[in-house]
């Protein structure tokens, strides 16, 4: 797992997700881009990552677990945006959830490459 810089990768997407929280919360997230993990920079290191460390199996789940991270920020945005904000804000724990399987997936393959360098 070369190239991944696990402790960046997590700095990047806890700022991407305190602004996401930020402009929600000041109702202010319109042009945030949400989808297709523009704007994230995890999202860019993801896309970056050589082909052993796609083909692990954690990796696969932090892919997965980022794609829904992202979803559920943009379906946070179209509640909101089409005045549904109460639907919108039942989904916030939801959304930190996610957060926090994202944290924990970082964890295992940040394990997984100290051991590979034994």
């Amino acid at each position: 797992m070369q190239g991944i810089d696990f402790d960046e990768a997590i700095r990047l997407h806890n700022t991407w997700r305190r602004q996401f929280m930020n402009a929600f919360a000041r109702g202010s997230y319109a042009d945030m881009p949400l989808s297709d993990h523009q704007g994230c920079m995890f999202g860019y290191a993801i896309a970056a990552a050589d082909d052993a460390s796609r083909a692990l199996p954690q990796f696969q789940a932090l892919i997965k677990a980022h794609t829904r991270f992202h979803a559920l920020a943009g379906e946070i945005q179209e509640l909101s945006g089409n005045g549904m904000a109460e639907d919108a804000d039942l989904m916030l724990p939801e959304l930190s959830d996610a957060s926090h399987r994202l944290a924990n997936l970082f964890d295992e393959l940040r394990t997984l490459q100290r051991d590979k360098r034994g």
